[in-house]
């Protein structure tokens, strides 16, 4: 088990909270202001399509921004399901499974006071499909392309009604289009006649340059002011369309702060009103000072993803399963995370309609591990050196050095010699699109980047599919499994619901007896929230709606 110094971490967060709080503006009291320190190192990008996870399309994405549907966040016992966005229905054609008929809603204009319509959805879907647009932006294409890899073309059939073709039946669509954010055409068009540069190509990225700078979505909040790795204001859209969705809070000030006893001291000093993921051996001091702890059991894992490379250490069964079976989630949970985390069994637990009947049990059981590794050759004069790339904070990724390290200590006592490679966030995320033939690995054979796990594209079939290997997609070990690619075929060309949930339960339940990642946790997505805020729905998602809160 790791080793903590209590006493120490408290006397850092006492002496960050005191020598920086002369750092922070005062603010304006007529004025209500929502002060977030964010886990992430950086802003995340602010012209349309976030980086940073889906941490930016939380802060960045989800606020300033609106996609054809959406994720209802207004429950935290419900499970978020899709919802209309800036499209009000959907179809798929009874003829041609290729072919989605989607209708906008009326009466939406973009922060400049432009129109959404579908010429404004065509151009979207072209800045990141069609290399030739002049809107074009490869920056964007991998944060987006990956998260909708069956999108092949949008077409206007009038003002209010688009139509998408896919490159094959893919009833994943509805759902991956959630991450496709709607930018001004209008906005963009007026950097561009401005821009400066020597061909049209050096012209889009001026002007993609000056839009994050000055952003224009149809969102609920709109860009005040940016300062980049310090601070990012968004003020409400008094104009939303949704009124039940127009901020309570006149401006939101986004601070990136990585480190937990940093995020932490800032809480507690008063410099801001609300942090992700605080340091778990603050909670009783934060409860004992009045602050609300949020948490609730997110679609999300923290695993390991494996290697399948020639020459990967994890092309063994025994080696995998021998990992899931070293660990102890209930050591990991009621110790370091004090409590916030839920032990993962795989990507769903029992209960769910996509866990299926798994036949490998995934629970700690140490000889039972050590048993399969010396099987495999290994044990205690014989280690497996293993390299495992991850970030030290990011979107999602709970207390990534620490659980790392955690990992480390329990493996060893299963013959394996963790070594670990740690970057920045965003880097390791960038990596994972790469995959493990790139030479971003650095020679690591598994990579721990968390996942959502909302919809199947997100939560099995990025991973699983040999088609989604990079730069398509996610599948960053290069899988290559027929019992897997069986079911993702089924149910990406099935309609109903009950038949697609049935090869979706198919494919979980033969990605746990394959071992196909190791398994450690589902986040819960704690925060500390000062006493003044009000109205905080945590829902069982990513995600938030901070349009719903308010400030004392």
């Amino acid at each position: 088990m790791l080793i903590k110094n209590n006493k120490t971490r408290a006397a850092l967060i006492a002496l960050l909270a005191l020598g920086s709080a002369a750092a922070w503006p005062r603010v304006a009291s007529a004025e209500t202001v929502l002060r977030i320190g964010m886990t992430a190192a950086d802003i995340p990008r602010t012209l349309g399509q976030p980086d940073q996870g889906f941490e930016g399309n939380r802060f960045t994405g989800l606020t300033m921004y609106d996609a054809l549907t959406g994720w209802d966040l207004s429950s935290a016992d419900k499970p978020s399901v899709v919802i209309p966005g800036l499209a009000t229905e959907w179809k798929v054609d009874d003829a041609d499974k290729t072919k989605w008929t989607f209708k906008l809603r009326p009466g939406v204009t973009f922060h400049d006071g432009s129109p959404f319509n579908a010429d404004a959805v065509v151009w979207n879907v072209e800045k990141v499909l069609k290399q030739d647009a002049p809107q074009f932006d490869a920056s964007q294409v991998g944060v987006t392309a990956s998260r909708m890899p069956t999108l092949a073309s949008a077409k206007k059939i009038d003002d209010m009604t688009v139509e998408l073709t896919t490159k094959e039946p893919d009833s994943f669509l509805p759902i991956n289009l959630t991450n496709l954010f709607m930018a001004s055409p209008a906005k963009w068009q007026h950097f561009y006649d401005k821009a400066e540069g020597a061909d049209a190509k050096a012209k889009s990225q001026a002007a993609w340059t000056a839009f994050a700078k000055d952003a224009a979505g149809t969102g609920p909040w709109k860009m005040a002011s940016f300062t980049p790795r310090e601070r990012l204001e968004l003020v409400k859209n008094a104009s939303y369309w949704d009124k039940a969705r127009v901020p309570k809070v006149d401006k939101m000030v986004l601070l990136p702060m990585p480190e937990a006893n940093a995020r932490t001291a800032a809480l507690l000093s008063g410099q801001v009103d609300w942090v992700e993921a605080p340091a778990p051996d603050a909670l009783p001091e934060l409860k004992q000072r009045g602050f609300k702890l949020y948490a609730n059991e997110q679609p999300h894992v923290w695993p390991w993803q494996f290697s399948r490379i020639e020459g990967s250490p994890w092309n063994d069964i025994r080696v995998r399963k021998a990992a899931n079976l070293c660990v102890d989630r209930e050591g990991l949970k009621d110790g370091l995370l004090a409590g916030l985390m839920v032990p993962a069994t795989g990507t769903f637990e029992p209960g769910h309609p996509w866990r299926g009947k798994p036949a490998f049990e995934i629970k700690y059981d140490k000889a039972a591990a050590q048993k399969l590794m010396q099987e495999a050759g290994f044990g205690p004069n014989k280690k497996l050196e293993v390299k495992i790339q991850t970030s030290a904070s990011g979107s999602g990724q709970m207390q990534p050095l620490p659980m790392n390290e955690y990992l480390q200590q329990a493996l060893a006592e299963c013959y394996f010699d963790v070594k670990l490679d740690v970057i920045e966030w965003n880097t390791l995320f960038t990596n994972w699109r790469r995959g493990a033939k790139d030479p971003s690995a650095n020679g690591s054979n598994a990579t721990n980047v968390t996942y959502a796990a909302m919809d199947p594209f997100f939560a099995l079939v990025r991973f699983l599919q040999s088609g989604m290997a990079p730069p398509v997609s996610n599948n960053w070990g290069f899988i290559n499994n027929p019992k897997f690619d069986e079911p993702v075929k089924k149910a990406r060309q099935t309609f109903d619901p009950a038949a697609r949930d049935a090869a979706l339960a198919e494919l979980h339940a033969a990605s746990v007896d394959d071992a196909a990642f190791l398994y450690v946790a589902h986040d819960v997505g704690p925060r500390a929230i000062s006493p003044k805020v009000t109205g905080v729905v945590q829902p069982k998602s990513w995600f938030i709606d901070f349009s719903l809160v308010s400030m004392q």
